[in-house]
């Protein structure tokens, strides 16, 4: 009998060629699992990530400086300045016309009207004698206003308020006029006191009593 050729057996374990690279081919690297994303560079121009701010290191210098207590030892007080002292040479019948000047060359510098008070040792300012006459009370109420230039004698200058300048007229009347109204005149006076009348009599007053 013509012998009939078997058929090829096809075993389970060959289910066919293997995928093999072919020689001088690479295999496909698998892909990665995805995971987070890298942030985005920032664009030019264009701020990045806002950052933490560090704290400020404050230097003794920033710190102020701390306050006194209240129990500790109080401050001295500062002495109070001295007005300043000008002397005009004039008799005693030229005083008034020189404190005349005086207030004017005051006025025309800028001082105000009520920086200014004028002591006389002798015969009143006209404008004194002419205000009393309708009255102390009205007379020493323009001075309380504090608006204008005051003149008054000084025998009343201890009533007087205390006023930047001091203007005294040496315009005779005895020696113990000017001896009082001169000191007074100092304790009266902010920041300048100016005497007019005899250098030497000025001079021995102020000297002694001031």
């Amino acid at each position: 009998m013509p012998l009939i050729p078997e058929e090829p057996q096809i075993h389970e374990s060959a289910q066919g060629p293997r995928a093999t690279p072919a020689s001088g081919r690479i295999a496909p690297t698998p892909r990665p699992v995805p995971g987070p994303r890298p942030a985005a560079p920032s664009r030019p121009g264009r701020p990045g990530p806002l950052r933490p701010t560090p704290p400020v290191q404050r230097t003794p210098r920033d710190v102020a400086p701390a306050k006194p207590s209240p129990s500790g030892p109080a401050a001295p007080a500062a002495p109070a300045a001295s007005p300043q002292i000008q002397l005009v040479p004039a008799s005693p019948e030229g005083a008034l016309d020189a404190a005349e000047e005086a207030v004017d060359l005051l006025l025309d510098s800028g001082r105000a009207p009520g920086d200014v008070l004028v002591l006389t040792t002798g015969a009143q300012h006209p404008w004194a004698q002419h205000e009393l006459s309708f009255g102390e009370a009205s007379y020493w109420a323009q001075h309380d206003a504090g608006d204008d230039v005051f003149y008054a004698d000084a025998t009343v200058a201890s009533r007087a308020a205390s006023r930047p300048v001091v203007v005294v007229a040496v315009n005779g009347g005895p020696a113990s006029a000017a001896a009082a109204a001169l000191p007074l005149a100092h304790s009266r006076a902010g920041a300048l006191l100016i005497v007019c009348g005899d250098p030497q009599q000025i001079n021995s007053v102020l000297g002694a009593g001031v």
